[in-house]
């Protein structure tokens, strides 16, 4: 039966960036602008970076290796109302995936160097897949809850609402 099935992955790489600490760091990429890291490649996986040099902005994959468990309702950093996790981006999720845009910036080797990143320092990449506007930006999209919080994120910060305890 395929909800008792276990599925199985393994890094890439691992994202570098300077948040050593849940508490304090940006909640989105939008609110790590001036913020810089890499993304360390493994290098079995190298040649799969070929050409990525073209996008300006790639979706960042991971895991959420901090985070250990889940509930179904969270209060979500913009507010203390509850919202079901699959309508809010909180780590605490049933599998721990984390997703990311950020800017590239450029490559060396297996190296990609980005802007605005806002997951911790060490955190386990699992894919990368370029940013293409006409895939993936909805001008008419609509935000629900998150509708009255347009524009709070980039100055909004982490604090231990979500910490493993």
């Amino acid at each position: 039966m395929l909800q008792d099935s276990e599925i199985t992955f393994k890094p890439i790489g691992i994202i570098h960036t300077p948040f050593k600490e849940l508490a304090g760091m940006p909640i989105q990429p939008a609110g790590a602008h001036g913020k810089h890291g890499t993304v360390e490649l493994f290098p079995a996986f190298s040649d799969g970076l070929k050409d990525i040099e073209g996008f300006s902005h790639i979706i960042l994959l991971y895991h959420l290796n901090r985070s250990n468990d889940f509930k179904l309702q969270v209060a979500p950093f913009l507010e203390d109302e509850k919202h079901g996790v699959f309508a809010v981006r909180a780590p605490k999720r049933p599998n721990q995936i984390g997703m990311s845009i950020v800017k590239l910036v450029k490559r060396e080797g297996s190296i990609i160097y980005i802007d605005n990143p806002d997951m911790l320092d060490g955190t386990p990449l699992l894919d990368i897949k370029p940013y293409i506007p006409d895939f993936d930006a909805y001008p008419d999209a609509v935000a629900g809850w998150c509708e009255k919080h347009r524009g709070k994120v980039e100055n909004h910060k982490s604090d231990n609402r979500f910490n493993s305890k």
